[in-house]
């Protein structure tokens, strides 16, 4: 009777997640088709004056150390600068932009996933710099955090960079934690690329990992067929039963990926020993600066502080509305995670107490 009972709850929790994962599938293509249909330009733009950030910072901080008398004496002093900064620009207002006129430094963000999702926001808040940003005055500046991911994807979002220096303005790409394979594929757009010390950089390889599910399929007597047009249409199935044929295609396919990341690579970064760095591997910071793989150690912050000193410093971004659909696709994506491991795990249980 035990032992009937464990079958049982075997069968059912794995056909439970089976359920859950193909009910989950169905609506996650709806959610997706959803948003196949958004429009451009669902969204705005949000732009802070870091400058004025930074001086109500410092204003707060100089409030709550000094004694009153002092930072009174301190803000009339303040105010008697600024009141001359704006006689002086009044007197200019009605001539021409001169050559030297204040350099402004435009900040953006890059968060990358595996598939660069962020490349969306970062065209429209590019498309918007280049409209303003001055050749060989301005800067824009890109906080930049990936791992790396999708190959189009990543020659997709390096590509918008690009658009940045085809235009003669200077690119800097500041890392704070890792640039690592697409990651490093756009970094290396940049004129100067600045690393905190201990920020993971390089990669420069390319991987793929696929699952086979053959064998399972076999012992549960589950036929699966894939049908294909063209030689090398599928080199490699997850269902299916893989050959070495195909097996070697695809590693020929990998290979050839990787000479032309490393062509693009050798494209921005010439002086780069590719001997040395284009093997897969990561280095920190530091060791990454003896290699050549960036320009500097510093982070994003001391930069952009010291950035203010001599610029006008803007944090431009661009958000995109989220909808209900894409907040239900959110959720319904957690969900099946955490139910599809939740009844795992207790087919799991049964098995071992069996």
């Amino acid at each position: 009777m035990y032992e009937f009972f464990s079958e049982y709850g075997l069968f059912f929790a794995k056909t439970v997640t089976l359920a859950i994962i193909f009910i989950g599938s169905i609506l996650l293509v709806v959610v997706a088709a959803a948003q196949g249909k958004r429009k451009p330009g669902e969204g705005e733009f949000e732009i802070e004056h870091l400058n004025e950030k930074l001086s109500e910072t410092t204003k707060a901080v100089k409030e709550a150390v000094y004694d009153k008398h002092a930072f009174e004496h301190e803000l009339k002093a303040e105010k008697k600068a600024e009141k001359a900064r704006k006689k002086a620009a009044k007197t200019k207002k009605d001539e021409p932009e001169s050559e030297d006129a204040r350099k402004r430094v435009f900040v953006l963000d890059f968060d990358g996933d595996i598939r660069a999702s962020d490349v969306d926001s970062l065209r429209e808040t590019i498309s918007a710099v280049l409209t303003i940003a001055r050749p060989e005055i301005d800067e824009v500046v890109v906080k930049l955090e990936s791992g790396g991911g999708m190959v189009h994807s990543y020659g997709f979002a390096a590509s918008q960079l690009k658009r940045i220096t085809n235009k003669n303005i200077d690119l800097t790409v500041c890392v704070d934690a890792v640039a690592a394979s697409g990651g490093y594929m756009m970094a290396c757009t940049a004129k100067k690329i600045l690393a905190a010390p201990f920020s993971i950089i390089g990669s420069i390889g390319v991987v793929a990992q696929i699952p086979n599910f053959n064998k399972l399929l076999k012992k549960h007597d589950i036929d699966y067929e894939v049908l294909t047009a063209g030689e090398y249409k599928r080199t490699m199935t997850v269902f299916g039963e893989n050959t070495e044929e195909g097996r070697q295609k695809f590693v020929q396919d990998l290979e050839e990926t990787h000479v032309l990341f490393k062509d693009f690579i050798h494209e921005q970064r010439p002086g780069l020993d590719l001997s040395k760095v284009a093997n897969g591997d990561v280095w920190y910071g530091k060791q990454a600066l003896e290699l050549g793989l960036v320009d500097g150690l510093k982070t994003s912050d001391e930069y952009l502080l010291e950035s203010c000193d001599d610029a006008d410093v803007y944090e431009v971004s661009y958000e995109i509305k989220t909808g209900l659909v894409d907040r239900l696709g959110e959720m319904v994506s957690l969900s099946l995670s955490k139910t599809a491991d939740r009844f795992l795990t207790r087919a799991r249980k049964t098995e071992i107490e069996r």
